[in-house]
């Protein structure tokens, strides 16, 4: 009904950048949210980043001032912008988003991406 497929991970050195992007196709009505989360191993899945309609964009303290997220509405697409990747950054990368139908605009239902791995090495 909904599919999210992301694309840009990759292996890349510390210090050096990558950019996810984050497509969302279907018999979609509206998109609430949208963002990035992650998870490495042993971890749980954590908030990345998010963008909310109407309101700017929040991202998790240990990234602030390195990633940053944007959106084009009109592609249902989002993008993760990562710059000054760190090891501690690597993980599976899931994007996920907050999607209406027409027939229930009311209803937000979460959906997510089948995960892009980002290895930052040392």
């Amino acid at each position: 009904q909904v599919q999210l497929v992301e694309s840009g991970g990759g292996l890349v050195q510390a210090g050096g950048s990558l950019r996810l992007s984050c497509a969302a196709s279907g018999s979609i009505f509206s998109i609430n949210l949208m963002g990035w989360y992650r998870q490495a191993p042993g971890n749980q899945r954590e908030l990345v980043a998010r963008v909310i309609s109407g309101f700017n964009p929040t991202y998790a303290d240990s990234v602030k001032g390195r990633f940053t997220i944007s959106r084009d509405n009109a592609k249902n697409t989002v993008y993760l912008q990562m710059n000054s990747l760190k090891p501690e950054d690597t993980a599976v990368y899931y994007c996920a988003a907050d999607v209406s139908f027409q027939s229930a605009a009311d209803k937000r239902f979460r959906y997510w991406g089948q995960g892009t791995q980002v290895t930052v090495s040392s």
